[in-house]
C-alpha cells in the first residue's frame, strides 16, 4: 500500500486560529530521495559553491562582476523559494520546481517595480548595458505593413509561414493545455485579431491583410494549435494513470524509465469553466479572464516597441518563458477560485501574476507617452465595448451549448414507455396491450368478493 508523505506548507494565522494552506499529500509513487527534506545538505552545498566561486573566479572585469552578483542573487533567492514558498497547485515534476517558478515571478515583479521608478534614459541604458548591440537598434517607423492585400496567392500566403507562424502554432497548443475549453480559446483568438485592429494606429506591425489575420492566424496557426492542444488534453484525460513506486521496479532500465515519467503529469483533471448552471459572477469572471489575456499579449508588443527590442531578442524570449511558467499555476488557481465555492480567495501565484500584469501596463503607459499621445480614444472605447459584448455573446453561447448537451443527456437516460403501460384510473387498472383482460380480472373478482361479504 502506498505511503503518504506531506510536502512543505505555509501556516498562516487568522485571528484566533491557525489554518494550513498549500499543503498537499504526495503518494509514494515518486523518487523517494527528492521528497524528503534535505535542508542541512542544501545549506552545506550552497555554502561550498559560494566559497568556491568567491575565491576562484577572476574579479578584474567590472561587467562580469556585476553579472556574477546578479546570478548569485537569483540563485540564493530561488534556493530560499524552495524552502519557504508555497507549492502551488501542481506536484509534477516536483513541488520544488513550482516554488522556484513562484520565486521567479516575485523576482520579476520586484524588477518591474524598480524600473517603474526610473526614467526612460535609465531603463534604456540598463538594457544597452545588458546587450551593447541594442545601442544601434531602432524601430523602423516608416516600414509599411499589410500592403497589396488584394494580391492573394498560395505562394504569398506560404511566404508568411515562418518561425513566427510556428511560434503561434506551438503557443496556442500551450494555451489549449492551460485553458482546456474550445469556446474560451476561440473567443481569445478572435478577440485578439480585433485587438490588433484597434491598436494598429499605435503599433504599425499590427497592420495585417485580411487573409493574414483570418487564414493564417485564426484558422491555421491558432485554430490548428487549439485543435492539437485540445486533442492532447482529451488523450491525457482518457489515459489511465497507474503509478508504481520506483522501489517496486526490479530492473535498472525500468527504474530509469520510471524516473523519466516523473516529468509527466500525475493526473489530468477535466475542467468545466462554464457549467450549464453557471452564476452571473462566474460568467463575468471568465469574461474577465479573456480581457486579462488580451492585456498580457498587448504588454508583450508594447514593451518591445517602447524600449526598442528586436522581436527575436533574448530578453523577449526569456520574458515569454517566465510569463508562460507563471501563467500555468495562475490559470489553475484562478479556475479553482472561479468554480469552487469553498475557495474564498485567489491563489498567491495568481495574485502575483495580476500584480505583474498591471505593473507592466503602468510601465507601458508611463514610458510610452509619445506613443499614447496619438491614441484614438473613440477607437479604444469601441474596442472595449466590442471586447466586452462579443466575449459575453461567445461565452453565453457556450453556456447555452452546455445546457443543450445536458438536456440531451437527460432525455437519453429517461426510459421510453412501451405499449404495455399500466394506468390506474378511478381505482380501476387499465393496460394498453393484449393482456389487459388478464390483469383486470383479478381486480374485478376481488371487488365482487368484497361486496358479497
Amino acid at each position: 500500500m502506498a505511503t503518504r508523505k506531506r510536502t512543505y506548507s505555509n501556516v498562516s494565522q487568522d485571528e484566533d486560529h491557525f489554518y494550513v494552506i498549500n499543503e498537499r499529500p504526495v503518494d509514494d509513487i515518486s523518487l523517494d530521495f527528492f521528497y524528503k527534506p534535505h535542508t542541512i545538505t542544501l545549506l552545506t552545498t550552497v555554502s561550498s559553491l559560494l566559497l568556491y566561486s568567491a575565491f576562484t573566479r577572476n574579479d578584474d572585469d567590472f561587467r562580469e562582476n556585476v553579472w556574477a552578483g546578479v546570478r548569485c542573487v537569483i540563485f540564493i533567492f530561488l534556493v530560499i523559494s524552495v524552502l519557504a514558498f508555497p507549492n502551488g497547485p501542481f506536484t509534477r515534476p516536483h513541488p520544488a520546481v513550482w516554488r522556484m517558478v513562484f520565486g521567479l515571478s516575485v523576482l520579476y515583479l520586484i524588477a518591474l517595480q524598480f524600473f517603474l521608478f526610473q526614467n526612460y534614459q535609465t531603463v534604456r541604458s540598463i538594457l544597452v548595458w545588458t546587450d551593447p548591440s541594442l545601442e544601434n537598434f531602432h524601430i523602423d517607423m516608416d516600414k509599411e505593413y499589410g500592403v497589396n492585400c488584394s494580391d492573394v496567392s498560395l505562394e504569398r500566403i506560404w511566404s508568411h509561414v515562418d518561425v513566427f507562424a510556428a511560434s503561434h502554432f506551438f503557443g496556442w497548443i500551450m494555451k489549449a493545455l492551460l485553458v482546456r475549453h474550445y469556446g474560451i480559446l476561440w473567443t481569445i483568438s478572435v478577440m485578439w485579431e480585433i485587438t490588433e485592429i484597434a491598436f494598429a494606429h499605435l503599433l504599425p506591425n499590427f497592420v495585417e491583410c485580411w487573409w493574414d489575420a483570418i487564414i493564417l492566424d485564426i484558422l491555421l496557426c491558432n485554430g490548428l494549435g487549439i485543435w492539437v492542444g485540445m486533442k492532447l488534453c482529451h488523450y491525457l484525460e482518457m489515459r489511465e494513470y497507474k503509478w508504481e513506486s520506483i522501489k517496486d521496479i526490479p530492473t535498472t532500465s525500468d527504474k530509469i524509465k520510471r524516473a523519466v515519467l516523473q516529468f509527466t503529469p500525475e493526473s489530468w483533471t477535466h475542467v468545466r469553466w462554464l457549467d450549464p448552471h453557471s452564476s452571473y459572477m462566474r460568467f463575468l469572471a471568465v469574461c474577465q479572464l479573456v480581457l486579462f489575456w488580451q492585456i498580457t499579449e498587448l504588454n508583450t508588443f508594447f514593451l518591445k516597441h517602447i524600449f526598442e527590442l528586436p522581436p527575436n531578442h533574448m530578453l523577449n524570449l526569456w520574458r515569454l518563458v517566465v510569463i508562460g511558467l507563471i501563467v500555468a499555476p495562475s490559470v489553475r488557481q484562478y479556475y479553482t477560485y472561479v468554480t469552487d465555492p469553498r475557495c474564498t480567495r485567489v491563489g498567491t501565484q495568481c495574485w502575483v501574476f495580476g500584480a505583474i500584469l498591471f505593473t507592466e501596463l503602468i510601465i507601458c503607459i508611463k514610458f510610452g507617452k509619445e506613443i499614447f499621445e496619438h491614441t484614438q480614444i473613440l477607437t479604444i472605447a469601441l474596442w472595449l465595448g466590442i471586447q466586452s459584448i462579443l466575449s459575453m455573446i461567445c461565452l453565453y453561447g457556450c453556456v447555452l451549448y452546455h445546457r443543450h448537451e445536458e438536456k440531451k443527456a437527460k432525455e437519453e437516460k429517461v426510459p421510453k414507455h412501451n405499449s404495455r403501460t399500466v394506468m390506474i384510473n378511478n381505482g380501476a387498472i387499465k393496460k394498453n396491450g393484449a393482456n389487459q383482460q388478464q390483469l383486470t380480472s383479478p381486480v374485478k373478482r376481488k371487488t365482487k368478493a368484497f361486496k358479497a361479504d
